[in-house]
């Protein structure tokens, strides 16, 4: 008597339990492919925000920030192009008006080495509008306590030149610019003047 073999099919609910787990399989893929995007595109935005990508957008629609101020006869669409170059670089000023404030009093330091001393004066110019000539006034005791310190470090022999004065009209720009960025969150100052420069 020979053995017989009947096959006999799967029952139905096992067909549709593996058919359920491959669909799950295939959901769950989809949704961590999706939090993946979500959370790359996220971070993209965030360091995008985070190094000041949309921070041009907000100070042209916010008017708490301070903001180019353009000069007369400008049209829109050459104001708006060049807000836009702005936001990488230094302001067009065919476009862009200077305010320029004198600051009061003079700045008197010793020089590096201590037996010669400098006094100068400085005036200061911006593309910006009242906002940041508004945050020079309120900060200025810190800002010639920036002034001095940087005076305070420069070599006499250098700043008896006329780069070496170059040099020092950069870094009392950087420095004041330093104070307001830190206390106000923008700097805006373009330029630094010399009204006034003795050594001895």
């Amino acid at each position: 008597m020979s053995d017989i073999v009947i096959e006999t099919a799967p029952p139905a609910d096992a067909k549709a339990a593996k058919k359920a787990r491959k669909k799950g399989g295939k959901l769950k893929k989809l949704i961590l492919l999706l939090v993946a995007l979500i959370v790359i595109g996220g971070g993209g935005a965030g360091g995008y925000y985070a190094i000041g990508g949309f921070r041009g957008h907000a100070a042209e629609t916010n008017p708490d920030l301070p903001q180019l101020v353009v000069k007369e006869g400008v049209s829109d669409e050459a104001a708006a192009s060049a807000r836009e170059r702005a936001r990488n670089g230094h302001p067009d000023p065919r476009i862009f008006q200077s305010t320029y404030v004198p600051l009061e009093g003079n700045f008197t330091s010793n020089l590096h080495g201590g037996d010669a001393f400098v006094q100068i004066g400085l005036g200061i110019s911006t593309y910006y509008d009242t906002h940041v000539t508004e945050n020079v006034t309120r900060n200025m005791m810190a800002i010639r306590s920036a002034v001095i310190m940087v005076l305070s470090e420069s070599d006499p022999i250098d700043i008896a030149t006329f780069q070496g004065k170059q040099r020092l009209k950069e870094a009392l720009k950087n420095a004041i610019n330093g104070v307001l960025t830190n206390r106000e969150g923008f700097g805006g100052i373009d330029e630094v003047y010399f009204t006034s420069f003795v050594t001895q």
